[in-house]
């Protein structure tokens, strides 16, 4: 079956902020998601979950381990189990991403 964000199981989260489950199975989940300018995930963990950040279009702020790093479109950042992180949008645009989390992160959060 063919997916996307028209068909694909969608939430939201921070209130203003879309995610869509494009792959989500006890083994992987890959997430599309939208954040608008301003809005920004709490700095948190995850004790098991791995994590690989892809930014399809708009500008990232993504602090990892106290380091603050920009990412634009066609990059991505890792995230292994343990290290803190928080993605931000401080630009003037939505921010549009690929979050694949092996396993799945939900659930998996610890509030840095």
């Amino acid at each position: 079956m063919i997916i996307d964000t028209q068909n694909a199981a969608h939430y939201t989260w921070g209130e203003v902020c879309d995610g869509w489950h494009l792959v989500k199975s006890p083994e992987i989940s890959v997430i599309q998601e939208r954040v608008p300018p301003g809005a920004q995930e709490v700095r948190h963990t995850h004790q098991q979950a791995w994590q690989f950040f892809y930014i399809l279009g708009g500008q990232a702020t993504f602090e990892l381990d106290s380091v603050i790093y920009t990412l634009n479109a066609g990059q991505g950042i890792e995230v292994p189990p343990g290290k803190a992180h928080q993605l931000m949008n401080r630009a003037d645009q939505d921010l549009h991403f690929l979050v694949i989390s092996r396993p799945p992160s939900h659930g998996d959060r610890i509030l840095a």
